[in-house]
């Protein structure tokens, strides 16, 4: 069982979720990070005065998991497309190289 003020920490968690998906959406890796450092202390925090969490409490961390889960899909998402970004561009590079060496004929 947790007190309101515990309470408040999950709240802030989930609503730090909330934002990590949106920056997340903007490919801002550097904020995504700073907001998941602080979420993870909110939850640390919430971990270390919880004895046992109840049904609110788990319902919170429930929100907080799935909205986690979509984040961390759609930077998986966007990891694999820049992966496919810089495969077309060494296929690019090699097609210069192979043709660079053919000189045109007038």
């Amino acid at each position: 069982m947790t007190d309101g003020r515990d309470n408040e920490h999950l709240l802030r968690a989930l609503a730090l979720s909330h934002d990590m998906l949106a920056v997340a959406e903007k490919a801002d890796w550097r904020s995504l990070g700073a907001l998941d450092a602080e979420r993870l202390e909110l939850l640390k925090s919430f971990w270390r005065k919880t004895q046992r969490a109840d049904a609110a409490d788990r319902a919170l961390l429930e929100e907080i998991s799935k909205i986690n889960d979509r984040t961390i899909g759609l930077v998986e998402h966007q990891r694999r497309s820049k992966g496919r970004d810089i495969d077309m561009a060494a296929v690019g590079r090699r097609a210069v190289a192979a043709y660079s060496t053919i000189r045109l004929q007038r």
